[in-house]
C-alpha cells in the first residue's frame, strides 16, 4: 500500500523520530522560555498548555480517522459488535490511506471524551489562574506559541505519521492514546501548583478562584514544565518502553498491539456447499434479540415514561406515537443487529474449512479449519425446537463461534472430523 509522498527532506527530517523530537522540543521549549525570558505567570503558562492540548487532541482525531489498522470493539456490543468484525474501509484516491469502518465507529464515542476531558483540564488551569492574571502582552506571546505548537503537531502528523508509514500500526484506539497522557501531565501539574500556593496564600474562607497567578513563583512553574516535559519523553519513547515492557515480562500497560490489517482466508477446497439462517429464524432473532439486550427496553421505558407525561397532559396523538416508538425503536435497533451476526452471513463447508462470509459487503469473518476445534455441539433450545432449526457451538482454545437458526446443519457438522455432542441424543 503506497503512503502519502512528502518532499525528500521531509521524509529524510522524519527519520529516527527526528521531527516529533523536534516538536517535543518546541512544544516544552516555548513555555521555557516564556517563564524564564518574559515573566509568564501561572495563567500564561497554564493557558498556553490548555490550548496545546486542543490541538494535541484534534491532531489525535485526525490521525485516529486515517489508522490503518482496525480497533478493537466488544464483540457483544449492540451493532457495534458485528460491524467492527467487518475489516472493511474506504480509500482516499491517490494516497493508499484508508478509513476504516472500525474507527468511525470509534470517533464518535473519542471525540466526546477528549472534549470532556480538555473541558476538566480547562477548570483546574485556565479557570482558575485566567482571572484578571493574563494582560495582553502576555496573550499575544501565548497566540503566537500557540501557533508554533500547531504548525510543529501537524508537520509531524503529516511527515511522521502518514510520511513514513507510522499510521499502518496504529488503531483509532493506539492513535488518541498520547493525548491522555498529556492531559493528565498536565492536570496533575496544574492541580499539584494551585492547590500547593493556594494552602499557602488563600485564607480558608476564600475561593480558589481569588488565586493570584503571580504568586506562583519560579521554582513552581518550572516544576510545572518540567512534569510536562516527562510526559512528552515518555510519549515519544513509548515504542522502546514498550519492547522494555515485553522483554521484561512486565504489565506496564504499554505494549499493546492492534489487531492485524492481514484479512481473514475465506478459500476453500474441494466442493463449497453454502448454508444460511432460514427466512423463520431471521425474523425469530430479530423478534428475541432484545431479550438479551436489556439496555434497548431501558431506552424504550424512557420514551414510554415521556408518552406518560404527555398522556397525563391529555395529548394522546403525542402518546400514542411516542408509545408506539417506545417499541419500534428497540425491535428495530435489534433486528439489525441480529442481521448483521446472523442473517447477513453465509457459512461455507468445504473438505477444509468452514468459513463465515459477510453478504453486505462481502468480507471473511472467520474461518475454522478441522483441527482448530476443541469441542462441537449442538443444541436446540425453546426457539430452536419452535421453528425446528439447531445451533450449532464450535469451541476452540481461546474462543466460540455459534451458528443459530440452522434448518440442516449437517453441511456444517461434516467439516469436522469430531462426532458432535447431542444432548437430546
Amino acid at each position: 500500500m503506497p503512503s502519502l509522498r512528502p518532499p525528500d527532506g521531509l521524509r529524510a527530517l522524519g527519520r529516527g523520530h527526528r521531527l516529533r523530537a523536534l516538536s517535543v522540543a518546541v512544544a516544552n521549549l516555548l513555555p521555557l522560555v516564556g517563564v524564564i525570558a518574559l515573566d509568564w505567570n501561572a495563567a500564561a503558562l497554564l493557558t498556553l498548555y490548555w490550548f496545546e492540548l486542543g490541538i494535541a487532541s484534534g491532531w489525535a482525531l485526525l490521525r485516529a480517522l486515517f489508522a490503518g489498522r482496525p480497533s478493537e470493539l466488544d464483540r457483544d456490543g449492540l451493532i457495534v459488535g458485528p460491524l467492527g468484525e467487518r475489516r472493511v474501509g474506504a480509500s482516499v484516491p491517490w494516497t493508499g490511506v484508508e478509513v476504516r469502518l472500525s474507527s468511525l465507529l470509534v470517533l464518535p464515542v473519542a471525540a466526546p471524551i477528549l472534549g470532556v476531558v480538555w473541558l476538566v483540564v480547562g477548570v483546574v488551569t485556565v479557570g482558575v489562574t485566567a482571572d484578571g492574571g493574563l494582560g495582553q502582552e502576555a496573550l499575544d506571546t501565548v497566540a503566537l506559541a500557540t501557533i508554533a505548537v500547531f504548525v510543529s503537531e501537524g508537520a509531524t502528523t503529516l511527515v511522521e505519521y502518514f510520511g513514513r508509514g507510522e499510521y499502518r500500526e496504529h488503531s483509532a484506539q493506539t492513535a488518541i492514546r498520547g493525548v491522555f497522557v498529556r492531559g493528565g501531565a498536565i492536570f496533575l501539574g496544574a492541580l499539584v501548583t494551585v492547590t500547593v500556593v493556594a494552602a499557602g496564600t488563600l485564607e480558608s474562607d476564600t475561593p480558589i478562584s481569588a488565586l493570584d497567578p503571580d504568586a506562583i513563583g519560579l521554582p513552581l512553574l518550572l516544576g510545572v514544565v518540567g512534569v510536562k516535559f516527562a510526559a512528552d519523553l515518555a510519549g515519544l519513547y513509548g515504542d522502546r518502553l514498550a519492547a522494555f515492557d515485553e522483554s521484561a515480562a512486565l504489565d506496564l500497560g504499554l505494549s499493546y498491539d492492534p489487531p492485524s490489517t492481514e484479512p481473514v482466508d475465506g478459500s476453500i477446497a474441494g466442493p463449497v456447499e453454502t448454508v444460511r439462517q432460514p427466512r423463520r429464524a431471521r425474523l425469530a432473532g430479530a423478534l428475541t434479540t432484545p431479550l438479551g439486550h436489556p439496555g434497548l427496553w431501558y431506552i424504550g421505558g424512557i420514551v414510554a415514561l415521556v408518552a406518560l407525561l404527555f398522556a397525563i397532559g391529555g395529548n394522546l396523538a403525542t402518546a400514542l406515537a411516542l408509545l408506539a416508538a417506545a417499541v419500534a425503536v428497540p425491535i428495530a435497533l435489534a433486528a439489525v443487529d441480529h442481521e448483521l451476526r446472523h442473517g447477513l452471513v453465509a457459512y461455507r463447508a468445504g473438505d477444509d474449512a468452514l468459513v463465515a462470509r459477510d453478504r453486505l459487503f462481502g468480507v471473511t469473518l472467520w474461518r475454522v479449519e478441522p483441527w482448530e476445534e476443541t469441542d462441537l455441539r449442538v443444541r436446540r433450545g425453546r426457539l430452536d425446537r419452535r421453528l425446528d432449526t439447531e445451533t450449532v457451538v464450535i469451541e476452540l482454545r481461546d474462543d466460540e463461534y455459534r451458528v443459530p437458526g440452522l434448518a440442516d446443519p449437517e453441511p456444517v457438522l461434516d467439516v469436522f472430523d469430531r462426532r458432535p455432542d447431542r444432548p437430546d441424543e
